[in-house]
């Protein structure tokens, strides 16, 4: 199964195949064992291809010297050999070049590395890019209710591999590294599809004078807006990229798992060829694998194209210094390439997903007696909250219902608004099997057919989930509020509850909009006999009122939100196949909770850092990366496109004020603001004693001093953990007896956990998506073009909010040409006439414009590509754009 093309990104995109000539001497039959060299001087020794490891000592000392220096590695998708660590100084990031510098490492290891000399340091061209490829359909952990204002993304791991291969032979080297600032891939998981789309550097221009006639010895002419190769080296002397080589792998945080199909090996001729079959993993950025053909099916060999389109897990047993592929042990055969369960199945082993049954260990650690009722005397311990209106506000089909909220107005005219958490801490006992098993796990993973969950079901959906009408322990954060927001008193403490009713999202938006009609039984779920209709109404309107100005205020304080579309899916029961999707809305009462779940996190985040500066698990998000964010907003200004990102408050007033409200302004705003989520960086879970500096404390896109995670203990191990302090802090449980070192250690963990949990829900949407465009397509919509290259432009598709790349050459042309107007990138594409005597049709792409584009499947599983449809009267030279600047 080879996706080296698939835009989606379901799975990381390829690279070409076989081996980098980078690598070494060993052709593509290196082998596990010993090899016979055809020279004759070389025979009887094996040379290495790949360094040995410096001793933990050396490196140790080198990382206390500053003579190496550690970060996670990231692999380019696009192009194998291509990959990076960040700079500990904040800079452009370190380049590590090729296989054999990389040294073994894998994609998000973490590494030592040393630089080297500055003679074999890579000039680099930065392009000052839009938007680069790669599936951003979905919000990371999308059913989290606080979003945290804004997408945590990640670093970059982009280079511009379309712009290096068309340079003429000789030229494509590594002397030059191209690369794409706006793709931030890999530290929360995203990999992106990085090819550069053009802005700030000069491309070649190219000509083509007839559809079908190619000229390949034809020499490209310079004009004003062409650029050699010469010229883009003699213009990047002064940029030079740091290099280094990988000498050491701190800890190998890829779980050495593929999915990927086997073949046999080329040379029948060749010893290896009777004892290994060839592993060809679908991530190109892990090595191929010999696999012992005693592992392989009884028929493998005899007939392999039975197993062509199977898909397979395989495990990196050993990978030798003398060796350009590893060797391999396999673990499973899924099924077909392209069914939804055993890619899903493929998906979860590649992320280090446990989704295994909870051992029989782990289920002892539950009540037994079922069903379990709460002992009177933890009854006495608590709060009694169960006979105030309570309730639930959850997306309809959820079943882990983690909070509930209150609300009662006082004779003063302030309101006691309540938060209250399931109580997880209570079932889970600090070093007990099941507490070992939710911290390995660290979180949910969410599937768009189903949820990996961190605990078992019968806690996840009957003891400690919400559900209404029955007794529930909680742990409750309630304050005195003014009808502005305004915290008057505040109280935290654990308390017992029974959710009178489980409203859907649904039911508190129709509440919302219909503040003065009631809203008949039918249409609401059962609400208990304690408390009315009415009375859970007025409540949710007065939670509305409350959010609303929580909202402008912290809007006003400076917070930043980057919503980007996100696709939901409606399945059939049956097959369990998509039907159909659509963008999902984000309406006021998704805001509502959103508040007050924010609200909550902000007053436990200062209560636990309060009475433990040095052990408060935090969430603190770094500004966005200073070199993109300059890039882009040079590449705004370009585009006449005023942006002011001196702070995250600024940069949300001008993505929210700058455009109007028709068709044309709001796509251009989800293309904006798809571009202005690549230089974010991820939010960290972080221990409060091992950052020095408080400053660094920040919540960049929420603009507050102090967060955490507390509101969702069933599905997150950090909130478990906050919880747990919480506790402490209020004098419920002894005081913690852990290191700020081993709490860092668990927030390490629970970040690596929850960026891997983003990928697989990413890459779930995008096999949904694949199969549904499979299913139910050709499907149709409106793009907006995201950038310009010279044979081809990229399009973020209105209706469902992927990205794809359309090529000039797979399309009805008589011709197209590049050029730039004034500092615009700019494709005219010249259509072939239905009619023959007609004219050709000639249509002008340039940045913004919207297109009409339809996705069709190709013939590879889960492939498919985007094509423009050929263009009416209107579209023909871009009449729906406006030449005006919006207003302020």
């Amino acid at each position: 199964m080879n996706h080296s093309d698939y835009k989606l990104n379901f799975r990381p995109p390829g690279t070409p195949r076989g081996v980098s000539s980078v690598v070494g001497p060993h052709a593509v039959g290196a082998s596990p064992g010993d090899k016979k060299s055809k020279n004759k001087s070389m025979r009887g020794k094996k040379k290495s291809i790949f360094e040995t490891y410096m001793s933990k000592e050396d490196v140790s000392e080198g990382l206390k010297r500053g003579t190496l220096i550690q970060g996670v590695l990231r692999i380019n998708p696009k192009k194998f050999h291509e990959a990076f660590i960040p700079s500990p100084d904040g800079d452009r990031d370190i380049f590590i070049d090729g296989v054999v510098a990389r040294n073994r490492a894998l994609n998000g290891d973490l590494v030592a590395v040393k630089l080297l000399p500055e003679d074999q340091w890579k000039p680099r061209i930065t392009l000052s890019l839009p938007g680069v490829l790669g599936l951003q359909a979905i919000k990371p952990e999308s059913n989290d209710k606080e979003t945290e204002a804004t997408y945590e993304t990640d670093v970059p791991e982009c280079c511009g591999h379309q712009l290096l291969q068309q340079f003429p032979k000789g030229c494509n080297s590594p002397d030059v590294i191209i690369e794409a600032q706006f793709d931030d891939s890999d530290s929360e998981d995203r990999h992106g599809n990085t090819s550069g789309l053009v802005d700030g550097v000069k491309q070649l221009s190219v000509h083509t004078p007839e559809k079908g006639k190619e000229d390949s010895s034809a020499s490209v002419m310079k004009d004003e807006n062409t650029l050699t190769p010469q010229d883009t080296r003699a213009s990047s002397e002064k940029s030079l990229q740091k290099s280094a080589k990988v000498v050491y792998i701190l800890e190998k945080k890829h779980s050495r798992a593929a999915t990927g199909v086997l073949k046999l090996l080329a040379d029948k001729n060749s010893d290896l060829f009777k004892k290994y079959a060839l592993f060809s993993p679908s991530d190109h950025r892990v090595p191929r694998l010999y696999v012992p053909l005693k592992d392989c099916p009884q028929d493998f060999v005899t007939r392999p194209k039975d197993y062509a389109n199977t898909l397979f897990i395989c495990r990196i047993i050993d990978w030798k210094e003398d060796c350009n592929f590893a060797l391999g042990q396999l673990a499973k055969s899924l099924g077909q390439a392209g069914e939804i369960e055993p890619e899903t199945e493929g998906i979860l082993t590649e992320y280090g997903v446990d989704f295994s049954d909870f051992s029989s260990e782990v289920l002892e650690c539950l009540p037994q007696s079922l069903p379990w009722t709460i002992p009177p005397d933890e009854v006495a311990k608590r709060r009694d909250l169960r006979k105030d209106c309570i309730f639930t506000i959850d997306p309809s089909t959820a079943r882990d219902l983690d909070d509930a909220l209150s609300c009662r107005p006082l004779a003063d005219g302030t309101f006691e608004v309540g938060v209250h958490i399931a109580d997880v801490s209570y079932f889970v006992p600090e070093g007990s099997s099941l507490d070992q098993v939710a911290a390995e796990r660290a979180t949910s993973v969410y599937l768009v057919q189903k949820v990996v969950p961190m605990l078992p079901r019968l806690l996840c959906e009957e003891l400690c989930s919400l559900n209404p009408m029955t007794d529930k322990l909680t742990f409750s954060v309630i304050w005195k509020l003014s009808p502005e927001g305004k915290i008057l008193e505040e109280w935290f403490g654990r308390t017992i509850i029974r959710s009178c009713t489980k409203l859907s999202y649904d039911h508190a938006q129709s509440m919302i909009e219909n503040p003065t009609e009631k809203i008949s039984k039918e249409e609401l779920p059962p609400i208990s006999p304690e408390h009315s209709s009415e009375e859970v109404q007025q409540a949710v309107l007065n939670l509305h009122s409350i959010a609303k100005q929580l909202r402008q205020q912290r809007f006003v304080d400076g917070a930043l939100r980057l919503d980007q579309l996100k696709l939901a899916f409606t399945l059939d029961h049956e097959t369990g196949l998509p039907q159909g999707c659509h963008i999902y809305e984000y309406r006021d009462s998704n805001k509502l909770v959103e508040e007050f779940m924010l609200l909550a996190n902000m007053a436990v985040a200062h209560r636990i850092f309060r009475t433990f500066p040095d052990l408060a698990l935090l969430r603190r998000h770094p500004p966005p990366q200073a070199k993109m964010l300059s890039d882009l907003v040079e590449f705004c200004d370009q585009m006449g496109l005023p942006m002011d990102v001196s702070s995250a408050g600024a940069l949300n007033k001008s993505l929210t004020k700058t455009f109007g409200d028709d068709k044309y302004s709001l796509a251009r705003k989800e293309v904006l603001t798809n571009m202005y989520s690549r230089p974010m960086q991820m939010a960290l879970y972080f221990c409060s004693g091992v950052l020095q500096d408080q400053a660094q404390f920040r919540h960049y896109a929420l603009n507050v001093p102090l967060y955490t995670h507390f509101t969702s203990p069933i599905r997150r191990f950090a909130d478990v953990i906050v919880h747990r302090l919480l506790a402490a802090a209020l004098g419920y449980s002894r005081q913690p007896d852990v290191e700020p070192d081993t709490l860092q250690k668990q927030a390490d963990h629970c970040n690596d956990r929850r960026m891997a949990s983003k990928r697989v829900q990413e890459l779930s949407i995008g096999l949904f998506f694949a199969v549904l465009v499979k299913e139910s397509g050709p499907l149709e919509s409106e793009a907006m073009v995201m950038g310009v290259l010279n044979q081809a432009f990229d399009v973020l598709v209105l209706r469902f909010g992927v990205q794809k790349r359309i090529y000039c050459n797979a399309l009805a042309l008589r011709s197209y040409h590049f050029q730039k107007v004034g500092k615009k990138p700019e494709l005219t594409l010249t259509w072939e006439p239905d009619d023959l005597e007609a004219e050709p049709t000639q249509q002008v792409i340039t940045i913004f414009t919207l297109v009409d584009v339809v996705l069709q499947a190709e013939a590879t599983a889960l492939k498919y590509s985007a094509v423009l449809k050929r263009p009416g009267p209107e579209r023909s030279l871009g009449l729906e754009e406006s030449d005006e600047e919006p207003e302020d």
